[in-house]
């Protein structure tokens, strides 16, 4: 297994000018910087930036003025805008070779506007080379279990979810009517010790109970990092329309997942409770990943994306 090597940014005469494919009426490729647009650039968009860092041109789309200086002390140029008023988003047409969407859909209803006003702007000028989108694995519903791969028909029990199929349809529609080549990737949950609430050491110490053994349910990591190099991956070797479940090798259930990190951080294990009587002891969010059950595979990601995990299992990356 070959480990993913970010690119590198060609000369005139560089032998990697073939990763920047031109376009009627562009410049050659060896005469252009590529340029990286992150849109929803939080903790996973940074450590892709960080990576890029002095390899590409870095924007990044933020509603906020307050984000401009931390954003810019990166090495990444702001873009002010806000996926909820479309008509800001114009700018952002034919800036980029390759776009980065890691923004979530709206708290409410069905749909996501958010993505189509995003591929809309996208549509006005020069098209991007590459877009992935970063979904979750809550896509797939309950899996009572079952292994889940990419050609699993999406049966999302949640709004959240269903907002999310929603986003994924629009990408797809996208790439299919410019040739966009468009990538989805389903994301569990995300760790890393440098992460904010990035471990299960606060509810640890909180004394936050799981399922009993009998009532568990499996669930699904990936490290912010493994992650970030997974969309790096994605927009250089991603295949048009094409989905890749973003998850490391652990096959683990929820209360067994804490009860590993308790171990490794010398804290007491959680408290086990059936499914009876959770419902009065925990959040309404916390419950949803209760009620779903799946064991995700990544071979795609491997095999395809060639990415060798840094981060294998939890216990490594803990």
């Amino acid at each position: 297994m070959s480990t993913f090597q970010y690119p590198i940014l060609p000369s005139n005469q560089s032998p990697h000018a073939s990763l920047y494919s031109t376009r009627p009426g562009a410049l050659p490729a060896r005469f252009r910087r590529a340029r990286v647009l992150i849109v929803g650039c939080g903790d996973v968009g940074l450590r892709v930036a960080q990576v890029l860092s002095g390899r590409v041109r870095l924007l990044a789309l933020t509603p906020s003025v307050d984000r401009t200086s931390e954003l810019r002390a990166r090495g990444i140029t702001p873009l002010a805008g806000n996926l909820d008023a479309a008509a800001s988003l114009r700018r952002l047409a034919g800036l980029a070779t390759r776009v980065l969407y890691l923004a979530p859909p709206p708290g409410q209803g069905w749909q996501d506007p958010r993505t189509l006003a995003l591929t809309r702007a996208l549509r006005l000028r020069s098209l991007p080379e590459a877009l992935v989108y970063g979904s979750t694995s809550g896509v797939y519903g309950d899996c009572q279990g079952e292994l889940a791969i990419e050609t699993r028909t999406p049966r999302p029990d949640t709004p959240r979810a269903r907002r999310r199929i929603d986003a994924e349809n629009a990408i797809r529609f996208f790439g299919r009517a410019t040739q966009v080549r468009s990538s989805i990737l389903r994301i569990p949950g995300i760790y890393a010790p440098d992460r904010a609430g990035g471990t299960p050491r606060e509810r640890l110490l909180k004394g936050t109970p799981v399922l009993q053994a009998a009532d568990d349910v499996y669930t699904n990591h990936i490290h912010a990092d493994d992650l970030a190099r997974a969309c790096l991956a994605a927009l250089w070797r991603g295949k048009p329309q094409r989905v890749y479940n973003v998850n490391d090798d652990s096959c683990l259930k929820m209360g067994d997942y804490f009860d590993l990190a308790a171990d490794l951080y010398g804290l007491p294990r959680p408290p086990r409770v059936p499914r009876s009587t959770v419902k009065d002891q925990l959040p309404l969010m916390l419950l949803s990943f209760m009620n779903e059950s799946r064991r995700l595979d990544n071979t795609r990601l491997k095999r395809e994306l060639r990415l060798s995990l840094r981060y294998p299992t939890v216990d490594v990356g803990l």
